[in-house]
């Protein structure tokens, strides 16, 4: 039987994930726990990667979720400093999407409906009248295969899932493979390879919430935000891009040169209204396809500073605006209004609307990579 160029690529990628299993299920660096059972039986597992300079990551099978992430501060202090859930069942029940890769297409298409080679679909209605994170069982929602890898970069664990075909709307299956890994440069790199079997959209990102304090009953207010982009896409009502791209200059979304984000967060701006703060893709500078370094965001009463590197064309910024406190977190922790904030790496909103920015259309044969870097450092 002849195989497709995508069939053999997935053989040869599932084959080598295999054969780089060798760390086992216990070692210095990468431990396997079970973190909790679904309602249906299936277990649950964490992975804790933790390098030699004692920085750790853990991460479950649940939405390839990362459920927490401890750096130093500027005294050596380590502690976390992404919001989530001690337990399996708070993921379950999760609105604010806490750590966990979302997909197919992160972030909002108007109205669920997009055309791809003059065929229309219509995805899931979650946000208003649009098409939120992937739907109502996105990437978020599943549970992935963790696979523990041995890579000279640092310990690292690849999760993979099958989308099938339909799946919340979406056109085609997809295969996915998302990779964690933790260098002892105290970077988080997170490598995305993706292969389809018809036309699709693809556009995955991750979502996690920092708040650099470590301290989850503080806001991230008092940190400084630089975005190297000189350009954003405005949004209408829904925050759905209008198609235009604004200059930042004289705006509240200036980020340029390193801003506090309570600063003008509350302006009385129009785009901010609509957000109800920062909920915005920025245009970053440089090409897409190469990795650079695309944000810095730094928390001073801690010293922890943390750059965003990205091969990616748009940074969405969301400042945590519609956090209420009804989430209880980690150690009973209600998660207030802008007590964590996303930096999420990806292509524009909406852009299979929008034919004049970057696309993300994903044909039979071809590969859908992305690399995207989280730096850890102090200051």
């Amino acid at each position: 039987m002849k195989r497709s160029p995508a069939f053999c690529l997935l053989a040869i990628l599932a084959f080598s994930s295999a054969a780089a299993n060798t760390r086992g299920t216990d070692t210095q660096l990468v431990k396997t726990t079970v973190f909790g059972k679904l309602k249906d039986g299936r277990e649950v597992r964490q992975f804790t990667l933790t390098n030699n300079r004692g920085v750790t990551m853990q991460a479950i099978e649940y939405g390839a979720t990362i459920v927490s992430l401890s750096v130093p501060d500027r005294k050596g202090k380590i502690e976390d400093v992404v919001l989530g859930y001690d337990s399996l069942q708070g993921y379950v029940d999760d609105t604010s999407y806490f750590g966990a890769i979302v997909g197919r297409y992160g972030n909002r298409i108007r109205r669920g409906q997009f055309q791809l080679d003059g065929q229309r679909y219509s995805l899931t209605i979650n946000d208003g009248e649009n098409h939120l994170h992937g739907g109502r069982i996105g990437f978020n929602k599943v549970l992935w295969n963790g696979t523990v890898l041995d890579d000279p970069a640092g310990p690292s664990v690849q999760f993979r899932y099958v989308s099938k075909d339909g799946e919340e709307g979406y056109p085609g299956t997809v295969q996915i493979a998302v990779t964690y890994t933790l260098t002892d440069q105290n970077e988080l790199r997170i490598k995305y390879e993706g292969t389809t079997d018809k036309p699709t959209i693809l556009n995955p990102t991750q979502h996690s919430y920092f708040n650099l304090t470590g301290d989850f009953t503080r806001t991230i207010l008092d940190h400084t935000l630089m975005i190297e982009a000189d350009a954003f896409t405005p949004v209408s009502k829904g925050l759905i891009p209008t198609g235009e791209l604004q200059k930042v200059a004289g705006t509240p979304l200036d980020f340029r040169t390193a801003v506090r984000i309570g600063l003008r967060i509350d302006d009385a701006d129009e785009q901010l209204r609509l957000g109800q703060g920062y909920d915005h893709n920025w245009v970053l500078r440089g090409n897409p396809g190469q990795v650079r370094k695309v944000a810095e965001l730094y928390d001073p009463l801690s010293g922890r500073l943390m750059s965003v590197l990205t091969d990616q064309p748009g940074l969405q910024f969301y400042s945590g605006n519609f956090l209420n406190g009804a989430a209880k977190g980690k150690k009973g922790i209600a998660y207030q209004r802008r007590s964590g904030l996303c930096l999420e790496t990806q292509a524009y909103p909406d852009t299979p609307n929008n034919p004049q920015f970057p696309q993300v259309t994903l044909r039979p044969g071809q590969v859908y990579r992305q690399t995207t870097i989280y730096h850890f450092s102090t200051r």
